[in-house]
């Protein structure tokens, strides 16, 4: 029964922002667990990699390449997905970006670059594909959150604003969704170590600060979320619905 549960053999997942970081270790742990995994980003060569790289290795991987601020570029990546694939089981809205300024020295353009990369994209990307889960009364979609969708730090000010409003986003989604059998549920990584984050544990200042800070007394290795992302995108999870599970070592359980 319990194997049952967490099994994800067959289905097929898209992940937004998965040429990368965070985004490529989600979707490796997928393909790992019997998913096919739709490799998305913007740059032809490094999706490309990345799939590459996965089927070198046995897995199931796609390529999609859509930028997601873009309506009709997801739109029409939809139909592709559906018609190559089928439609797909799980949605990740990774995708995301980060800028850092003092809040009254930041360019309103850069401020909306990251509202609409961070947050209005989940909306786009969930929209696009989110009616044939409605239609089969079945689906997962998973956000991914922040930290910073329950705390503020200096110089981020649109970023937090941005992964505040996906906590909520999450929940409203979770709201209209639920009574299709759609579970839509968030991840809030703490500080772990990407490329992304390497200027934060190369500044020795910062990095003595946040492991102080961090009652597991380190940084969060990628690998570390993928048992929630296992979690979530699983039957396991079926009666969890709009809620952020924070994965940072205990930094928001404490003052």
């Amino acid at each position: 029964m319990a194997d049952k549960l967490f099994d994800l053999e067959g289905r097929v997942a898209l992940i937004t922002g998965s040429s990368g970081g965070l985004g490529k270790v989600l979707a490796e742990g997928l393909a790992r667990s019997g998913v096919t995994v739709i490799i998305n980003g913007r740059q032809g060569k490094k999706v490309e990699t990345v799939v590459d790289s996965l089927k070198g290795m046995g897995y199931n991987a796609v390529p999609s390449l859509f930028d997601v601020t873009r309506p009709a570029e997801i739109q029409k990546a939809a139909e592709e997905v559906n018609a190559r694939c089928g439609p797909p089981d799980i949605v990740i809205n990774n995708a995301g970006i980060n800028l850092r300024r003092p809040l009254e020295e930041f360019p309103e353009e850069d401020w909306d670059t990251i509202l609409n990369t961070n947050l209005k994209s989940a909306y786009l990307v969930s929209r696009a594909f989110v009616k044939p889960m409605i239609r089969k009364k079945e689906g997962k979609i998973i956000n991914i959150c922040s930290l910073q969708s329950e705390l503020g730090r200096k110089t981020i000010a649109p970023y937090a604003a941005s992964k505040g409003g996906l906590k909520m986003l999450t929940r409203a989604m979770a709201a209209e969704w639920a009574e299709y059998n759609i579970q839509v549920n968030g991840i809030g990584p703490g500080y772990f170590r990407t490329e992304l984050t390497r200027p934060l544990f190369e500044d020795v200042t910062f990095d003595r600060w946040l492991i102080d800070r961090t009652p597991a007394g380190r940084w969060g290795e990628p690998e570390e979320l993928v048992g929630t992302v296992l979690f979530l995108a699983s039957n396991a999870s079926s009666y969890i619905n709009g809620q952020v599970i924070y994965v940072d070592g205990g930094i928001t359980a404490v003052i």
